[in-house]
């Protein structure tokens, strides 16, 4: 018998499901649809390399690792944790916001740990937004800002990032914007979403950056979200908004252990904020988890006291990498700047090629690599391809070695 059956509905007994509206405006993330087209690939014998996604290949630090296998032995601790997190767990974050960011935060009150960033974006949009709100999204930024405000039926306003200004926000344009919102009386903007050291571009962050979204933040009513998981990654200047006065009575920063401490999944970030809004997060936050498991979380606060030398040691592989990265770059046609820091390499291509997502599938399905069109990011990114440097140097020479090869060819 012959089956008809629209991909967005379901027969159930007779009767047609629909899914919510929400479900409507997003689509499933890119990476998702990308790396099972590359299983399938790879099934087939392809043997893609993939320098697409951002997730760390080096393990975290031995001691944190002991204190894990130490921890899960015992027999009291696999149970329902607080939703605050354990005590050591949140003074190993103040200590490590004191110590590198020069920032004093209250463990009980100012600090609540997170199960990834993703999860934090999500929390922090529920809590502060209502449908209809205004929310600045940085166009090229991480989709997850974008696509999480539609979910939660706020309107994504997005905010260029231009490679002439460094990949910092235009701030006459941000005034602009919150202008034309105010004459067409749509709701007001309530929040922003920042993201320094930058994903995609490796644009660093600066004191006179932070100062001026803080201010922006003050004058409007806006509460900025800086998302800040890179400052450790090929970076000498690790810095926080929460630097600036004033920054904690309107901020909000989110870190994450995934890439400073190699941890991706283990799932252990945070958020940091003054006690209201770490309040009202953790409103939404003790309604949708139960917590992270115990010895995960004493690993993580062992984590959090490595010394410089833990992040030089990472920088060193990284920045070896980075060589190679910039190699392929450049077997591509793409420029770049040399100042990027964080674990990818952001390149524009040549005024030659059609866009960034006809050269990373020519890429993909003539050299078996993988990487990743600047489209994903936003319009502002359509232009440029990004390389992850989570691999090891003889798979980034073998993907240099495919790349070459493809250029004398003509992509």
């Amino acid at each position: 018998m012959k089956k008809e059956n629209k991909a967005s509905d379901a027969i159930m007994n007779g009767c047609r499901i629909v899914p919510a509206g929400r479900v409507g405006c997003v689509e499933e993330y890119y990476f998702s649809r990308k790396l099972k087209e590359i299983a399938g690939m790879n099934v087939a014998g392809k043997d893609v390399i993939n320098l697409g996604v951002g997730s760390p290949d080096m393990p975290p630090s031995g001691q944190a690792v002991d204190v894990f296998c130490r921890e899960v032995k015992k027999d009291d601790v696999h149970g329902y944790q607080p939703y605050t997190g354990i005590p050591a767990l949140r003074e190993g974050f103040a200590g490590w916001y004191r110590r590198w960011y020069g920032v004093n935060l209250d463990p009980e009150r100012e600090i609540q740990p997170l199960i990834g960033s993703k999860e934090g974006i999500l929390h922090i949009s529920l809590a502060f937004l209502n449908p209809g709100d205004g929310v600045l999204t940085p166009n090229p930024g991480y989709p997850a800002y974008t696509s999480v405000s539609k979910l939660v039926g706020a309107d994504a306003v997005s905010y260029k990032l231009d490679e002439n200004n460094g990949w910092y926000p235009d701030f006459n344009e941000l005034e602009r914007l919150l202008a034309e919102r105010r004459k067409t009386g749509k709701p007001a903007v309530r929040l922003m979403w920042t993201n320094y050291p930058n994903m995609p571009t490796g644009a660093d962050s600066s004191a006179d950056l932070y100062e001026r979204l803080v201010d922006f933040a003050h004058r409007h009513g806006i509460v900025v979200c800086n998302d800040n998981p890179y400052s450790f990654i090929l970076n000498e200047h690790p810095r926080s908004i929460l630097s600036v006065p004033g920054a904690k009575d309107i901020c909000i920063e989110m870190n994450s252990m995934s890439k400073s401490h190699n941890m991706p999944g283990w799932r252990m970030a945070m958020l940091a904020s003054n006690e209201r809004f770490v309040q009202w997060i953790l409103k939404v936050k003790s309604n949708v988890d139960s917590g992270q498991f115990r010895p995960m979380q004493s690993a993580a606060a062992e984590a959090l006291g490595a010394g410089k030398e833990w992040y030089d040691g990472m920088n060193a592989v990284y920045r070896s990498r980075r060589a190679l990265a910039g190699r392929i770059m450049e077997a591509l046609g793409c420029t770049y700047d040399g100042k990027q820091v964080g674990m990818f390499l952001w390149g524009r291509i040549s005024g030659e090629a059609e866009s960034g997502e006809a050269l990373a599938d020519a890429v993909l399905y003539k050299a078996n690599v993988f990487i990743t069109p600047g489209f994903v990011f936003g319009s502002a990114g359509e232009r440029y391809v990004r390389l992850s440097l989570c691999c090891k140097n003889h798979t980034l020479e073998k993907a240099l070695e495919r790349v070459s090869v493809l250029k004398t060819g003509n992509i």
